[in-house]
């Protein structure tokens, strides 16, 4: 019976290290675990209700719909009158902003500048349109002839002084601006329609005087 006994010291001990260990106290259960804190304040619910307050509106789904939607956020006609009045103002004005393409830069602003600078016989260009209609309107032979030979007279010296004037205009506009490609055919040819046109008729409208020197 000695296996008997040589257990029993065992189970003793074991008794005697559970009754060693200490038992819970009353402050270890009650107390509750504290958590982290989530490090920004809470937000008011006013708040919380503006960004959840509705979904986004959806696309339109038909031809019809996105019409009536792109009515809805058109501006008013007073509202597009003023911007039109506003950008052909600016525009008269000069504003690289809002002319064309071809106007823009000041190598065309310089352009405009030689050319407004003094007359030009390609200024009655559009008279001269008027006499050539008027010209074959008229059921005189004779004055159709007079009228006819003074028209080709007239375009054949404005086209001279055209070709004179462009070449003219290329040369001032490289020694102006040595470091821009200036070319002869594009800036006579914008030269050419810019004198052709009636002074106050011309869009942006001339900045300097005649007889200036630019």
């Amino acid at each position: 019976m000695r296996f008997l006994r040589r257990s029993t010291p065992s189970k003793v001990g074991a008794d005697s290290s559970e009754s060693a260990a200490p038992a819970p106290t009353d402050s270890d259960t009650s107390s509750p675990k504290r958590t982290a804190g989530k490090g920004r304040p809470t937000p008011k619910r006013r708040d919380a209700e503006g960004k959840r307050r509705g979904p986004a509106a959806p696309p339109p789904r038909t031809q019809r719909e996105a019409a009536r939607l792109a009515k809805a956020n058109r501006p008013s006609k007073e509202e597009r009158r003023r911007l039109a009045d506003e950008r052909r103002q600016r525009m008269a004005a000069g504003d690289d902003r809002y002319l064309m393409p071809r106007d823009r830069g000041p190598v065309k602003a310089y352009v405009r500048d030689v050319i407004d600078s003094r007359p030009h016989i390609m200024g009655l260009f559009m008279p001269l349109a008027l006499i050539v209609v008027l010209s074959l309107l008229v059921p005189v032979p004779a004055a159709q002839q007079y009228l006819s030979l003074f028209s080709l007279v007239a375009l054949s010296t404005m086209i001279i002084e055209g070709i004179f004037l462009g070449a003219s205009v290329t040369r001032k506009a490289r020694a102006k601006f040595p470091d821009e490609q200036i070319g002869a055919l594009s800036t006579g040819w914008y030269a050419f329609t810019r004198a052709s046109q009636l002074r106050r008729l011309r869009i942006p409208k001339p900045r300097v005087e005649r007889g200036a020197n630019p």
